[in-house]
């Protein structure tokens, strides 16, 4: 009891000065004072008095904005010494209240939030502790460094898949340009102007910008694996391999090389698509894993691919990327890979045939003549491919039926090839004549 009046009387002391300081306007007295209160009352353990101090100080006439910041930054210190869990979260409450709607402990306000959070996800409350993190709009801060924003918005990113909430997670995705990550750290930091905001530098456990580089599309490949995007979870994955840490570890790129050629096997056919095969295979790391090489070349050669072959050579390789980075391709992946390999085969048949009856084409594509009739109308639809089907003749015809228009342009373009080859065996009749003539003369 003793030493809890001892603790009140200095506190009473303290509370004399800072208002004489606070009424003269001295910032660095009130600041002083503030904290010599939180620090005696941290001192004697006594935190129910201190999160009441931190309220009475924040609620006085004319408080200095200096003196509030001073007072959340060295409470934020003690936040990891409470005793308890539920003193920890009394702490952090109270500081939320004090700095919410300040502009200037806005930063701290969002570094308590986010420690709020842990503590919600670690007690199973994903959910609660998602919508805490959405209250905040970090990107809207000027002070605080780049990394930090990043991070936070990762983070909410994360809650928002973890509770699968996609749409939103994809929405707060967008806040992050992924050209971020390009950006040079090693150009000196000018010096701010006058009158420039001062940014902070980031706390000490905000992992560094290629490693959030890697977070940023790590977080990405889950949003695309929810929606089959196979397209999108190659150039996610082909963006981690271009970070210079995996390039440069053989053990961590080869995994990485894996799942881009997996992924490239299970995108549907596109320019994008063709593009980044043909990348891919210019590859020179490519050469260390042979089957995969393969494998694309097979995607690459307009050739029929047998799948029973095809499933037989590398369904070993396909059931072995659960034990690798990014886990399992996902319950469809087989399913997707047949349907490509069936699309590739009927690209390969229109290359080769203008028309062709049904029966030969579910031959070609070891199909029964319903299930090749189905995919060809599925690519149809799709615009992968331009076909008719004549059902009571059972022929397929992948000829595109000219307009008018193009027709006649194309006779028009023959007409003008052969004058122009008729004009040119002319001046060399000519010329020739001309050279004979003159040898005859000599």
């Amino acid at each position: 009891m003793e030493g809890q009046g001892n603790l009140e009387t200095q506190i009473e002391t303290l509370l004399n000065v800072e208002k004489q300081m606070r009424l003269a306007g001295d910032v660095a007295g009130t600041r002083k004072a503030v904290c010599d209160i939180l620090q005696l009352c941290f001192e004697a353990r006594a935190w129910k008095t201190l999160n009441d101090q931190i309220v009475l100080l924040s609620k006085r006439r004319g408080q200095l904005k200096q003196a509030v910041t001073a007072m959340v930054q060295q409470a934020m210190q003690y936040i990891d010494q409470t005793p308890d869990l539920e003193t920890r979260i009394e702490l952090i409450k109270t500081l939320n209240s004090v700095s919410a709607g300040k502009i200037y402990v806005e930063i701290e306000r969002a570094r308590l939030i986010k420690k709020l959070a842990k503590i919600k996800e670690e007690q199973g409350l994903i959910a609660e502790a998602a919508d805490l993190m959405q209250e905040v709009a970090v990107e809207t801060f000027g002070a605080m460094a780049k990394t930090e924003k990043i991070a936070f918005i990762l983070e909410q990113v994360r809650l928002c898949l973890d509770r699968q909430d996609y749409v939103r997670g994809q929405i707060l995705s967008r806040k992050i340009s992924p050209r971020v990550f390009d950006a040079d750290t090693s150009k000196e930091k000018k010096k701010p102007k006058e009158g420039d905001n001062i940014v902070e530098e980031a706390p000490a456990d905000i992992p560094s910008l290629p490693e959030l580089k890697r977070i940023y599309y790590e977080l990405m490949i889950r949003y695309y694996s929810y929606n089959n995007d196979y397209l999108e979870i190659c150039r996610c994955y082909k963006a981690i391999y271009e970070i210079p840490s995996v390039r440069e570890n053989q053990e961590q790129w080869i995994p990485v090389l894996r799942k881009i050629c997996w992924n490239l096997a299970l995108s549907p056919h596109g320019p994008m698509q063709s593009s980044l095969l043909n990348a891919t295979l210019e590859d020179k790391n490519l050469s260390e894993i042979p089957n995969f090489k393969s494998l694309l070349k097979q995607l690459v050669t307009m050739e029929v691919i047998r799948w029973t072959a095809l499933w037989e050579a590398y369904k070993d390789e396909f059931e072995n990327e659960k034990n690798l980075l990014g886990g399992s391709l996902g319950d469809k992946a087989a399913e997707d890979l047949r349907q490509r390999v069936i699309e590739h085969n009927i690209l390969v048949v229109s290359k080769y045939y203008a028309r062709i009856t049904l029966k030969r084409l579910a031959d070609l594509l070891c199909l029964s003549i319903q299930e090749a009739e189905k995919h060809l109308s599925d690519m149809v639809v799709s615009k992968a491919l331009v076909a008719k089907i004549d059902r009571p003749m059972g022929v397929v015809c992948f000829q595109v039926a000219k307009d008018s228009n193009d027709i006649l342009n194309s006779w028009a373009t023959n007409l003008e090839k052969l004058l122009d080859l008729v004009e040119k065996s002319c001046h060399q009749i000519h010329k020739e004549t001309m050279v004979h003539k003159a040898v005859l003369k000599v």
